[in-house]
């Protein structure tokens, strides 16, 4: 309607979507209508019976419907010969598939697509090493079993998913549809995997539509079958589809049998779910085919008791399945600068081989003269008398052996448990946030949905959020509130239309019906209705309800009540404006009850009366309006016309009504300041010789081949002019729940909310007033310019501005506090569309960027889906902070595969948006838990978790390293081999997991009271360089402790390297779970299972593997643990490792406590009611120097 979809260079746009035949993201607002026409009846008039009505679709959504169909670009399909259909093309059957695998691809497609992390490659590198007899250093079984187990758990973990696709796949493939047999000429059973090409089918009412098919004839005799494309699309509102006229006289089946000579020639097969090009040939007679006459599979029959048509797309060529990819895939920023440290610890694995292998060069070097008889450097061989070669290759490859050894025997500095463990993390933290009930929306019975599971921690960095405004932050449920009339305004004193005793109803025999929805009625318009309509006012005001009634596609359908003699009518239609509309003029006495292709029936105050619709123009994006075309019962035909004011006026008779005029733009302005979204309403009278000149028009450029889009525009524009203005409406699409309340916390939380919208300015100003986005303390920056040279002007006055504000900024720090911008001036800016239209893609996008960033919200209207995308990569290219979009239309899809993170709201309007995003849900307001609790638990718990696996491998390499050190450098351990594999996967991994996925350092009170909290992930307090260089300081102490204590105690007797691998193993794993212990927020039961209990399993393993004979060290464990100083090395240790780690925590938090240990302490001593007068004081971290 007027509120959404100025688009701006569309022509641009539609060209290049065209050749992609990709869906065109949409407004949800707009939409785009074809004309209709019909054939002359008897007496000069129209036959309504052969009027066709192209489906209320949205205008983008149809550009790629509006291209010439060439012969090249085109298939041909014979009407009930599938055998005859287009030779040049082998066409696919009705089966479909949407698993990944097959029995024969699965391994190695899934081994392909598993290695295609880098880490994984190095792990198969250090396997493929360790086979080789120079350099085995570990068992070739051992070697390869932690690879071996990641790679099992994620194919195990796929073979699941996809056997359940499979398992859909059959049931779908062996649904049973009914298929004409073209020798017996009657509709058999058949499964949907057998369906053909050009095979007539028979569909019932509440039956499902086995593929995408031309419609041929319906039950209606007009033509009309209604369907619902909920499994399509989520849009749940009935859209009437048409059968051509020259094919319902005979439709297919016993009585009369397939045109052999018929054929469509349509498009090529594309995702366009919204758009279809084609012809039919039939009787010789060439008829065109659209939208209108195409159903898709997926969708569902209602209302129409069955349905004839021919299949022209199958299987995998059906729109369904062409649009069956998902969300695109993106990774985590977290992860992503994960490869920092992984280098970084690589350079560390390089430099310990390095150290190893050069010294051991240099004691090969000065034992040179010892090596023949050496345990491990044997130069020769006198085992069977013979003087030969043994065990040496000299010392060049020695040493060269040597850092291929010890990258094998260090190889877990780089933990490969570690990927595996962020799997399980992420889906253990999206199974409690979609099992969080406060993120459940009872109004629309839907859960959280986690679509994507590998970003869970970016939720808790966002530093920018880009919204959509209708139907993401208001209820997109349109309520008609007023309306100016011939200049006049109705909005005063409404009532409510249940509390009104003249409320208008129908008599129908012995029933009554009534709208299913009130709306609030003017008394005073009612008067004027009822009482004064010979008057010019009261003539213009029936005018005006009638246009309204007229003007749309709405589909009436009677409901039954609990009151039998009761029922209700229900407007159905794709647009929550046009039933807003249409609910109106029923209030006041104007109720449409009934609605043909060719005709539709409206009770004007108590008065039956019908109006055969001739023609219909729909709305599209040149336009920005629609049209029908009527005659009424006295054979007057009039042209309905409603549309943005902007592309209105300019068609209205300006001479005649100026007055008017000028007092309705005083109107429309008011309502657009009340936030009211608005609509102009005018008509004309046409002559018998103007109509009779539109239909040839119109039926020319209809059976066109070529340019039938623009031929059709052409012929819209040229019918709507000098128009009278008949008035405007007024529509409210109230705030969702909660709206001012989340974006005030998420302004406190450091987040910058931005709205993007294609409402005029003035509605969207009033609506950022009322959801508190925009306050009277900012300082307003408004940019509408229609020129290049314009906005480099606007642009260089607010940079100017800008530092003028900066140089009275009493505290650069403020916005930690209260949320405002940089400047400690709070500021917004507000640009409409066509200014981005000169700004984006040029010089002066970087001025942009440093206005926008200067302000504290900025508000863009009048925007195209594309240029909110735009908007998104302007800050996502120039800076590191976290984008998150969220929109609930598919006008939306693109900001939100843009944005680091997408959000869909199941909305109004489809579930366009959630299928594209990263979560869903159902209000707006539920993004504060979602980031303030979930995000900065997400983050907290992943970044720790990230952190210790490295210290924890880190601790265990440096001991390994530390004991080559005492072994002449042969890369000889005293840890078993078995143990080494078994410490990443059961000695010390479920504690992490347990604790990313239950650990919370903070309450969900506290979190959500001080909003402040969450820029700690915005300003990566918890992971970056400083504590990554702190970690493996402290990893390096503990090895050192854990090493040389034991080391120091038994280096005179005659304990074995066995007792004291034991040892070590025991020692690491206590200290590193104990570590984990000391930094645990919130304990739960099996908190305590999983880090006690893998200390118990750690020593039950022990125990198990030195119980083998065959294996080194038998018995070794046994030796060591009977002794007093075992026990004592074990204490010492942890007191020892401990130490330094627990002294620079307390001290830590003692002396420079963070603002959210303050708040912990806060929580733990339960402190929050009597400190509910105290605020916070947020400390002013900068962003630190990664």
């Amino acid at each position: 309607m007027a509120g959404e979809g100025l688009t701006i260079s569309r022509e641009e746009e539609e060209e290049e979507e065209e050749r992609s035949l990709a869906p065109l993201p949409s407004s949800g607002r707009h939409h785009r209508r074809k004309s209709s026409a019909s054939a002359a009846s008897r007496d000069g008039f129209p036959n309504p019976a052969h009027v066709r009505h192209l489906s209320r679709t949205e205008t983008e959504r149809l550009a790629g419907s509006q291209r010439e169909l060439a012969e090249s670009n085109s298939r041909i399909v014979f009407i009930g010969d599938p055998g005859g259909s287009d030779p040049r093309f082998e066409l696919p059957r009705n089966s479909i598939r949407t698993a990944k695998y097959s029995p024969i691809t699965f391994l190695p497609r899934n081994l392909f697509e598993q290695f295609r992390r880098l880490s994984y490659i190095y792990f198969l590198a250090i396997v493929v090493l360790n086979q080789l007899p120079q350099l085995a250093v570990f068992g070739r079984g051992a070697s390869a079993l932690p690879l071996a187990f990641v790679l099992l758990v994620t194919a195990v973990k796929d073979a699941y998913e996809d056997w359940r696709r499979h398992r859909s796949d059959r049931i779908e493939n062996n649904r049973a549809a009914s298929v004409l047999d073209p020798q017996s000429v009657r509709f058999l059973s058949k499964r949907w995997k057998e369906i053909r090409v050009g095979e007539v089918l028979k569909v019932l009412a509440n039956e499902s539509i086995p593929c995408d098919m031309v419609l041929l004839a319906t039950s209606d005799p007009t033509g009309v079958a209604y369907i619902q494309t909920i499994n399509l699309d989520g849009e749940s509102n009935l859209k009437t589809r048409y059968a051509k006229q020259e094919t319902m006289s005979r439709p297919p089946g016993e009585d009369h049998p397939v045109d052999s000579a018929g054929f469509i020639r349509c498009e090529h097969p594309n995702r366009n779910i919204y758009g279809f090009l084609g012809n039919m040939e039939v009787d010789r007679k060439r008829v065109s085919l659209g939208p209108a006459n195409i159903i898709l599979r997926g969708c569902e029959l209602k209302n129409t008791a069955w349905v004839i048509g021919v299949a022209v797309y199958t299987g995998s060529e059906t729109k369904v399945m062409l649009n069956g990819s998902g969300a695109p895939s993106k990774r985590s920023r977290l992860e992503t600068r994960m490869n920092r440290e992984t280098l970084l610890l690589s350079a560390i694995l390089i430099a310990l081989c390095s150290v190893v292998a050069i010294c051991n060069g240099i004691w090969l070097g000065n034992h040179s003269d010892g090596l023949d008889l050496a345990q491990f450097f044997r130069k020769r061989d006198y085992s069977d008398g013979d003087d030969k070669k043994y065990n040496y290759s000299g010392i060049g490859m020695q040493v060269f052996f040597a850092f291929l050894m010890s990258v094998i025997v260090f190889q877990i500095m780089i933990p490969i448990s570690l990927y595996i463990s962020m799997e399980l993390v992420r889906l253990g933290q999206a199974y409690f946030m979609v099992r969080d009930a406060n993120l459940y929306d009872e109004s629309s019975n839907s859960r959280f949905q986690c679509r994507a599971l590998n970003i869970n921690e970016d939720l808790g960095q966002i530093k920018y959020v880009f919204s959509d405004k209708t139907g993401t932050l208001t209820e997109n449920k349109m309520e008609f509130q007023c309306a100016s009339i011939r200049g006049v305004d109705y909005s005063g004193g409404r009532i409510s239309f249940r509390e009104n005793s003249e409320a208008h109803y129908i008599l129908a025999g012995n029933q009554i019906l009534k709208p299913k929805m009130s709306v609030k009625t003017d008394p005073e318009l009612v008067r004027l209705l009822k009482n004064k309509g010979d008057t010019e006012q009261g003539k213009r005001a029936r005018e005006f309800f009638l246009a309204l009634a007229c003007c749309n596609t709405i589909v009436p359908l009677v409901v039954d009540t609990a009151d039998p003699k009761q029922k209700l009518i229900d407007y159905q239609g794709e647009s929550p404006d046009e039933q807003a509309l249409a609910y109106a003029a029923a209030s006041y006495g104007f109720v449409l009850i009934e609605r043909t292709s060719g005709h539709i029936i409206i009770d004007v105050l108590g008065n039956r009366q019908r109006y055969d619709v001739l023609g219909l123009h729909e709305f599209d994006s040149d336009r920005k309006r629609m049209s029908v075309i009527v005659c009424g019962p006295d054979k007057t035909i009039n042209l309905f016309v409603k549309g943005a004011d902007n592309s209105m006026f300019g068609i209205i008779q300006n001479k005649v009504d100026l007055s008017m005029i000028d007092a309705t733009k005083a109107d429309l302005q008011a309502y657009s300041s009340l936030g009211l979204r608005t609509l102009v309403v005018g008509m004309r009278e046409l002559s018998r010789k103007e109509y009779e000149e539109w239909q040839s028009a119109y039926e020319n450029a209809n059976t066109s081949l070529m340019g039938r889009a623009k031929l059709l525009r052409a012929i819209a524009s040229n019918v709507e002019r000098e128009l009278h203005i008949l008035g405007a409406s007024g529509i409210e699409d109230k705030l969702q729940e909660g709206v001012p309340e989340a974006i005030e916390s998420m302004r406190q939380a450091g987040i910058k909310v931005w709205v993007l919208t294609g409402d005029k300015q003035e509605t969207a100003i009033s609506i950022g007033f009322s959801c508190k986005l925009l306050t009277n303390e900012m300082t307003q920056i408004v940019i509408n310019s229609s020129s290049e040279e314009s906005c480099r002007k606007s642009l260089q006055d607010a940079v100017a501005m800008n530092r003028k504000f900066a140089a009275i900024s009493p505290d650069p720090f403020e916005n930690t506090l209260t949320g405002t911008g940089s400047n400690g001036v709070p500021m917004a800016l507000i640009i409409d569309g066509i200014s981005l239209v000169y700004i984006l893609k040029t010089k002066l996008e970087e001025e942009l960027f440093k206005v926008a960033t200067a302000c504290d919200v900025v508000l863009c209207c009048r925007v195209a889906p594309l240029q909110k995308a735009g908007i998104v990569s302007l800050i996502k290219s120039r800076t590191d902070d976290m984008t998150l979009a969220i929109g609930d239309g598919a006008n939306d899809v693109s900001m939100i595969q843009t944005a680091d993170v997408g959000i869909g709201i199941s909305g109004q309007e489809g579930r366009q948006a959630v299928m594209a995003s990263d979560f869903a849900m159902g209000q707006f307001r539920f993004l504060v838990p979602l980031l303030l609790v979930h995000g900065h638990w997400n983050y907290q718990r992943m970044t720790y978790m990230i952190l210790y696996n490295f210290y924890r491998n880190a601790v265990f390499v440096f001991i390994l390293f530390w004991y080559v050190l005492y072994t002449a450098y042969t890369l000889t351990t005293a840890i078993t081999e078995w143990s080494t594999v078994l410490y990443s996967i059961v000695y010390t991994a479920l504690p992490t997991i347990v604790v990313g996925i239950l650990d919370k350092d903070l309450s969900r009170k506290t979190l959500m009271k001080y909003p402040q909290l969450y820029s700690s992930g915005q300003r990566d307090e918890r992971y970056n360089l400083k504590l990554f260089t702190l970690t493996m300081m402290d990893a390096v102490w503990q090895s050192v402790a854990t090493f040389y204590i034991p080391y120091l105690a038994y280096r005179h007797s005659t304990v074995d390297g066995s007792s004291l691998g034991d040892l070590w193993t025991l020692a690491v794993v206590i200290l590193v779970n104990i570590h984990l212990a000391t930094d645990v927020f919130r304990w739960y039961w099996i908190t305590h299972v999983a880090v006690w209990g893998c200390i118990v399993a750690t020593l039950i393993c022990v125990i198990i593997i030195d119980c083998i004979w065959t294996l080194p060290g038998y018995w070794a464990i046994f030796k060591i643990m009977g002794t007093g100083l075992f026990w004592l090395c074990l204490l010492g240790i942890i007191v020892a490792g401990m130490l330094p780690h627990f002294s620079v925590k307390v001290l830590k938090e003692y002396l420079m406590p963070s603002d959210i240990q303050i708040a912990r302490e806060m929580d733990k001593f339960r402190r929050t009611n009597a400190a509910t007068t105290l605020e916070i004081q947020m400390n002013r971290f900068s962003t630190p120097q990664l």
